[in-house]
């Protein structure tokens, strides 16, 4: 028997309120209130940074205040998005058992086997790239990410319909890193759109929608119909968005943590995205960790395991990190999308290593 997932589609609704509703979604679900979910979702013009990302180094802030683009932080890890109008976002929030596929990687590719299943259906050569990006001949034409918050799993992407791409290049702070791996100039030609790739065999919106569904119940076994949102939801998603989700404080939570002279900062690129290390020292020969933050586009679920860990670190002296990183992982319920604990180790290492180098 296929196992039944409401369809609702909210709309276009501001950047955090969006976010907000997303983290309302994972409760019900959480509690039993609603069924297993498929989302679309749309937004304003709007930049999303992942939620370890340091806001300042994503964003071209000033440029987003001038030209009424909003600034977003979301509940899920992964990059910097730009978002607007003309992009169709995606997501399931369902239960762990709902599949019958446990490990994040797992679902990551069959959620996108199926996203591009769905695409194809409309006439493009759709394929998914490991480790979250859905291409169409190299270019991505949809970016994907998700976590576990307990036995729920959001899992969301977005469809580039169309897109100001300059727009997009001007929003965000893309790293020249990501460009050269491709041999790209710019952000812009990195990613393809419906419009590009269809022209005036563009579908509306609904067709795009309708396609993707198929994809979803083809692939995933399932069987989809539309439902209500409902008003649980409604209420939970302005709570989340009144406390955290909707306020500045929220977005601006990892902000320029360089810029303190005597924080050392690391870089490491692993095969699951950026990790970047923050590290202030303490004692008469700086020799513990006094605080050490990390950010980054990584995916780890849940995302709040982060935190922990930094938690975990305080007061590490710098010849146990290694080891209590190994220990942290080994003892906590964590699911990674291709990122290891010698990861977070080596980002701390290369902050203490330049820490070394200039002191």
């Amino acid at each position: 028997m296929k196992k039944p997932f409401r369809i609702i589609d909210t709309g276009v609704r501001e950047g955090r309120a969006n976010i907000a509703f997303d983290a309302a979604l994972i409760e019900e679900r959480q509690e039993n209130r609603v069924t297993d979910t498929i989302r679309f979702l749309r937004f304003p013009p709007t930049a999303l940074i992942g939620r370890h990302q340091d806001l300042c180094r994503e964003i071209d802030l000033d440029y987003c205040a001038a030209n009424d683009i909003g600034t977003v932080r979301r509940i899920t890890g992964g990059g910097a998005i730009y978002l607007d109008e003309g992009q169709l976002g995606w997501e399931l929030v369902f239960h762990r058992a709902s599949l019958g596929i446990a490990a994040l990687p797992d679902l990551a590719r069959e959620i996108c086997n199926a996203a591009a299943a769905g695409l194809g259906e409309l006439g493009v050569n759709a394929r998914f790239r490991p480790r979250n990006d859905i291409e169409v001949d190299g270019r991505k034409i949809s970016g994907t990410g998700g976590f576990y918050d307990g036995d729920i799993l959001i899992y969301q992407g977005t469809v580039l319909v169309d897109l100001d791409a300059q727009r997009m290049v001007r929003a965000l702070r893309v790293p020249q890193s990501k460009l050269a791996k491709r041999q790209l100039d710019s952000a812009a030609e990195r990613v393809v759109t419906l419009k590009e790739l269809l022209g005036p065999k563009l579908p509306d919106l609904a067709a795009v929608q309708s396609a993707l569904i198929r994809g979803f119940e083809d692939v995933l076994g399932i069987e989809a119909e539309y439902g209500e949102i409902t008003a649980g939801e409604e209420r939970l998603a302005q709570q989340y968005f009144d406390e955290e989700i909707g306020s500045d404080e929220f977005v601006a939570e990892i902000n320029d943590p360089a810029a303190d002279d005597k924080v050392l900062s690391g870089h490491h690129q692993s095969a699951g995205g950026t990790i970047d290390a923050y590290v202030k020292l303490e004692g008469p020969t700086k020799s513990i960790l006094q605080r050490v933050l990390i950010s980054g586009d990584f995916f780890v679920t849940p995302p709040r395991i982060v935190f922990d860990l930094e938690a975990h670190l305080k007061g590490v002296r710098l010849d146990e990190v290694e080891p209590a990183i190994e220990e942290f992982f080994r003892d906590s319920d964590v699911d990674m999308l291709s990122v290891t604990p010698g990861d977070f180790h080596a980002s701390i290492a290369n902050a203490l290593g330049e820490g070394a180098a200039h002191g």
